[in-house]
């Protein structure tokens, strides 16, 4: 009994329902300056608010079920040094949510350095940029792990300067689903690299643009579900490898691969050179349904079958 009223009271007190979700402000004349400063007290189910305004900061995220988001995505996040040696936000906490942020600039020793790092069991990320990271987005192993990635921009991220990084690179985890994004010039890596067991790329744009280098705009070099509808694609004249767009089981199939589906894309060509939009290295018959791509360009290279050119 005594509790309960305890509780009633401190409602009564700060307004604050005990089990309600935190609000942890972030910037400046608010309670946390930096998102440093909140990570380091966040509990789960917190929510984390950052001012608009650039910091020059990086964070380590621990706790589960916590929502990071800025007042717009002109809240920016640089780094000018990284956390853990591995980027600006390392995420180890589970069911995590990323909206409304810049992310810019990631850069470690080892040339692997992430706008985040998402080594927790789930993260969802919503109205990103990514500026001339690293890596945008590098995922850890977990097979339970799951990465959704919705309305969010990668421009100018990648590297090869030692093992290559790339927009996004997921992991040995259960899911990667992107969603109505943009990657836009990426730098001699893959636009995106998935290990995932299932792999979902849906209603993107993946586009070299005239001066990027990347090497594939898709690369699944293990297999897996995948699915890959309703992109728009653009393969530049300074691709650092134009034998293909798209690859799948290049690096060896070592999962269940159930299906391949590759429909209702559009792909372009700029360059001058031949290439091959998708190949399939699974044994898996792959369906390319519906794309639309240029007569130059051969459509598949490997096992499946292509049907309805529009």
């Amino acid at each position: 009994m005594r509790s309960a009223v305890l509780a009633v009271g401190l409602w009564l007190l700060t307004g604050i329902e005990p089990g309600a979700a935190r609000v942890l402000e972030v910037g400046p004349g608010r309670a946390f300056a930096q998102p440093s400063d909140a990570a380091a007290a966040a509990a789960d189910g917190d929510i984390i608010r950052i001012a608009a305004g650039t910091y020059r900061n990086c964070a380590v995220w621990r706790s589960n079920r916590i929502v990071i988001e800025g007042e717009n995505a002109a809240t920016t996040i640089v780094t000018e040094r990284s956390c853990q040696g591995k980027g600006i936000f390392i995420i180890t906490g589970n069911d995590v949510t990323v909206r409304n942020l810049t992310l810019s600039g990631a850069r470690v020793p080892d040339a692997n350095g992430a706008g985040i790092r998402a080594e927790g069991a789930g993260l969802t990320v919503e109205n990103l940029r990514f500026l001339g990271n690293e890596n945008g987005i590098l995922t850890g192993q977990e097979r339970t792990a799951w990465l959704v990635v919705r309305d969010s921009e990668f421009i100018g991220n990648g590297s090869c300067e030692r093992d290559c990084a790339h927009g996004i690179y997921a992991g040995n985890i259960g899911l990667l689903r992107v969603e109505r994004s943009r990657f836009i010039g990426t730098r001699q890596g893959h636009h995106i690299k998935s290990r995932a067991w299932r792999t979902e790329i849906l209603g993107n744009e993946i586009d070299d643009g005239p001066d990027g280098t990347a090497s594939y705009l898709i690369d699944i070099p293990n297999g897996g579900a995948v699915v890959i509808r309703g992109n728009r694609m653009r393969k530049g004249p300074h691709s650092q490898n134009r034998s293909t767009a798209i690859t799948i089981g290049a690096e060896g199939v070592n999962r269940p691969t159930p299906e391949i589906l590759i429909e209702g894309n559009s792909f372009i060509l700029e360059g001058g050179y031949a290439t091959t939009f998708v190949t399939n290295r699974t044994g898996t018959a792959a369906r390319l349904i519906r794309n639309r791509i240029p007569a130059s360009v051969r459509p598949l290279n490997g096992d499946g079958r292509v049907t309805a050119r529009p």
